[in-house]
């Protein structure tokens, strides 16, 4: 199939979905367009869900709380103002919203787990709250909707529609979030949160804007459905099963992509069907509960990336059968194209862009960093080594502000930066790379570079990442580091050398004053190591200031000026790469008697 026959596939199916269902209520079954009703609800359900737990990675066992805040919201308003529930449907998505708000500010630091046990607690929580909150909601005796005020004739046509338009909402929303510069944020949380912030990721407003987003149309799936079922109840409003539900649909359909969790509802929800019409009794619930627990257990099992992207491997394998992989195909020796325009930062008189006085640190009784002090000049390439054990990564991590020091201060660009969290650091203007490059797994390399953030605006969030101001701007930095034929792989099908590649295009897209190279040629072949010289040299040429620790000393005292030495967390020495290769306490502590600088060893980054 060629592409342009995918992408109408891609566009024309869905509408002939849509125009399908629309058609199913003329029929005049009521069983079928009752079923598909709460299909819809499902489908809106688990695609909020799918915001919150498959691009994000938090995964909540009480999203059908936003179902009963919704019906609520919408009942209680209807009943107060003497109006349709359809008119007020918008204030229980608002007030599920606000509620999905607060839940992000509660959990900002809470991960994994207890974030799943949070949720809970809230679902039961707001469902304590309706019971006893009588005087407003009724309690355990409910809250009774008014009745429709069409006619028979029409039987739930209105329910049927208005669901069926949130759920392309629903939908919508989804695909839009997975194209902006917000979803592939939140997919990057979802792989490597720390790693997101430490690129200009906001976390906090990220998670924010997604738990929002996952409970604003289910606010409003909650009151159409509310007013449908015409009587709400608290147990119903706030039920554990429809979470479960949910969830399962999501997992069973493919977490994490736009179609995923409808096609998930569209299965399972049949299934619900069956199980009302056979478990009834006093343990209906109970046992439905079992069900649904079972079939969730299988699906993870069996089916852990659900049905849509195991279906999608399976025909990416397919096409590129035979096809020489990203690793197989090794960059050549070539000429670098132009360096890339930086954007221009406003910069103090002081010579001196990073500053480190009698900074230490301390993990117990354990000195990493002890009273380290030195500078590193705009402009130059400074070198940072030691022996193992040292403190070099420490520093580092001091510098990006994945450690707090215990004592002594940093200073970037004439201003304080030791009480900075790590994203503050960034747009400050520091990047940084690691050892081991820290890319994200479920995104191409494309998307990787193009999610770095070098300011937080919120209209950028919305800009696209796969087309657009942002994708140009990430295909200049991949072409420059000699990715650019590489956009679409995925970050797992990388060589490890060419990973380091692209998290310097990475950090590149911030637009840094400063960067920290951790390592940046261990582990990589001699012709990588060539080029990584000459885009370093690049960079600095056209005014890029770097801060490197390596330990391949040809290489790093080749190319850098001045060299700073420490030991034992201490700085030791600090000078020329000459002076520094012919100190005897740097010999002895570190570079060995016998060792001599060899230029031509470096690749030729004289």
């Amino acid at each position: 199939m060629t592409a342009r026959n995918r992408r109408l596939l891609r566009r024309g199916a869905p509408a002939l979905g849509v125009l399908l269902l629309a058609l199913v209520p003329l029929t005049g079954d009521i069983y079928y367009q009752n079923m598909l009703i709460m299909t819809f609800v499902l489908a809106v359900l688990a695609s909020g869900w799918n915001t919150m737990a498959g691009y994000t990675g938090y995964v909540s066992l009480g999203h059908s709380a936003f179902i009963g805040i919704g019906a609520y919201t919408a009942g209680v308003a209807s009943a107060h103002w003497g109006v349709s529930p359809f008119l007020v449907a918008p204030l229980g998505g608002v007030a599920a919203a606000l509620v999905a708000l607060l839940l992000s500010v509660v959990t900002r630091r809470t991960r994994g787990p207890a974030f799943v046990i949070v949720t809970f607690a809230l679902l039961e929580l707001l469902g304590l709250t309706v019971r006893n909150w009588t005087s407003v909601t009724g309690g355990s005796k409910g809250l009774l909707m008014p009745l429709p005020t069409w006619g028979v004739d029409i039987q739930d046509w209105p329910f049927y529609y208005t669901l069926l338009g949130l759920l392309v909402l629903a939908v919508a929303l989804a695909a839009g979030i997975a194209r902006t510069k917000l979803g592939i944020g939140l997919v990057a949380i979802r792989d490597d949160e720390d790693k997101a912030a430490g690129i200009g990721i906001s976390t906090p407003a990220y998670k924010s804007l997604a738990f929002m987003a996952s409970a604003v149309l289910v606010g409003v799936a909650g009151a159409v459905y509310g007013y449908y079922v015409s009587f709400l109840d608290p147990g119903a409003m706030f039920d554990i099963v429809l979470s479960v539900e949910a969830v399962l649909a999501a997992l069973m359909g493919g977490r994490g992509t736009v179609w995923g969790p409808v096609l998930g509802a569209f299965i399972l929800e049949p299934l619900s069907e069956v199980t009302n019409s056979h478990l009834g009794g006093s343990d209906a619930g109970a046992l439905r509960l079992v069900f649904f627990g079972g079939l969730l257990l299988a699906v993870t099992l069996l089916l852990p990336r659900g049905i849509l992207p195991q279906a999608a491997e399976w025909l990416r394998r397919r096409r590129t059968r035979g096809a020489t992989s990203p690793v197989g195909r090794r960059l050549a020796d070539a000429e670098l194209p132009a360096t890339p325009v930086m954007r221009p930062r406003a910069q103090t008189e002081d010579t001196a862009l990073l500053r480190l006085t009698g900074v230490s640190r301390r993990f117990g009784g354990l000195v990493a960093v002890d009273d380290c002090g030195f500078e590193v000049t705009r402009g130059s390439i400074t070198a940072l080594i030691g022996p193992n054990g040292s403190g070099k990564t420490t520093v580092f991590n001091l510098v990006d502000g994945t450690y707090p020091v215990t004592a002594g201060r940093i200073d970037f660009d004439g201003r304080r930066i030791d009480q900075l969290g790590p994203t503050r650091r960034t747009f400050a203007g520091i990047g940084r790379t690691y050892q081991l490059p820290r890319l994200f797994p479920s995104l191409t390399v494309l998307q990787n570079v193009a999610a770095a953030c070098g300011e937080f605006r919120p209209g950028n969030l919305l800009r696209s990442a796969v087309s657009g101001a942002e994708a140009a701007r990430a295909t200049e930095l991949l072409e420059f580091v000699g990715l650019g034929d590489y956009l679409t792989a995925r970050a797992t099908d990388l060589s490890y050398g060419q990973r380091k590649l692209v998290e310097l295009a990475q950090v590149l897209m911030l637009e840094p004053q400063l960067i920290l190279l951790d390592e940046p040629c261990a582990g990589i072949n001699p012709t990588l190591i060539r080029r990584m010289a000459a885009l370093i040299q690049a960079l600095n040429r056209a005014g890029q200031t770097f801060l490197i620790v390596e330990h391949d000393m040809n290489f790093v005292l080749s190319l850098s000026d001045p060299v700073v030495v420490l030991s034992r967390g201490t700085v030791i020495a600090h000078g020329a790469p000459d002076d520094i290769s012919a100190d005897e306490q740097v010999r002895e502590a570190y570079l060995g008697a016998d060792f001599a600088l060899d230029a031509a060893t470096a690749g030729g980054t004289a």
